[in-house]
């Protein structure tokens, strides 16, 4: 059997693709934000002196870790309409990626912090230097130094698994792919042309995320090791 293929149908849609790329772009960016912001939290909570919080904190983190996305983005999309608030679909993914990605971004900026030595924080407290700044210039920053290239490849990951939105008609890529292919009726020509734009995204993430570890951690950039 002969397939016969057909990209010059996709030229006209090319202004949806690029638009599609633009809101998988806005969907990762806030995630990684806010994601990042929350995951720290998580982390800095799950090794404080508060049990409570640091068990609250470790059921988050596995159910979230444990669970697929698309079960969560439809619990929060579909779940939280059957209780009578309905959230925009570009909203739900949001929220959906941010809860997502601070789970992983929590256990992996953990383990960097469990990798600074007690004696650095015991030097540090012995100087008179407030809590803050131990968290912040003795624990975060050498702890997320040695975590970057881990948290990186997530956030990439999660840019990737934002086509899973495109079940709650979220207008990404894939939602994008989808309907375009349901016009031509070329499915994989459609979906082929849509794989080198992912790569793209991801390169682009990825040159990204490099320019912000030379800037952030000048020792890796001596070192030529920023990712």
């Amino acid at each position: 059997m002969r397939y016969d293929f057909d990209f010059a149908v996709l030229l006209d849609y090319w202004p949806d693709f690029l638009a599609g790329a633009w809101v998988t772009l806005q969907l990762t960016f806030l995630a990684t934000v806010f994601g990042m912001a929350i995951g720290t939290l998580c982390a800095i909570g799950a090794r404080g002196k508060r049990r409570w919080l640091a068990r609250a904190i470790g059921i988050y983190v596995e159910i979230i870790r444990n669970t697929p996305f698309l079960i969560q983005i439809f619990f929060l999309y579909f779940g939280l309409a059957s209780a009578g608030l309905r959230l925009p679909v570009f909203t739900a993914a949001v929220i959906a990626m941010v809860f997502n990605v601070a789970a992983y971004c929590s256990e992996i900026i953990r383990a960097g912090m469990d990798t600074v030595h007690p004696g650095q924080i015991e030097a540090a407290q012995s100087l008179g230097m407030s809590t803050p700044t131990i968290y912040w210039d003795v624990i975060l920053r050498p702890a997320i130094e040695r975590v970057y290239p881990a948290l990186t490849g997530q956030f990439v990951l999660m840019m990737l698994s934002s086509s899973v939105a495109s079940q709650i008609s979220t207008e990404e890529l894939t939602a994008v792919a989808n309907n375009v292919q349901s016009f031509t009726f070329r499915s994989l020509e459609t979906f082929l042309a849509i794989a080198p734009m992912y790569l793209a995204l991801a390169a682009l993430l990825k040159l990204s995320f490099w320019g912000i570890g030379l800037f952030a951690f000048p020792r890796r950039r001596r070192l030529g090791t920023a990712l």
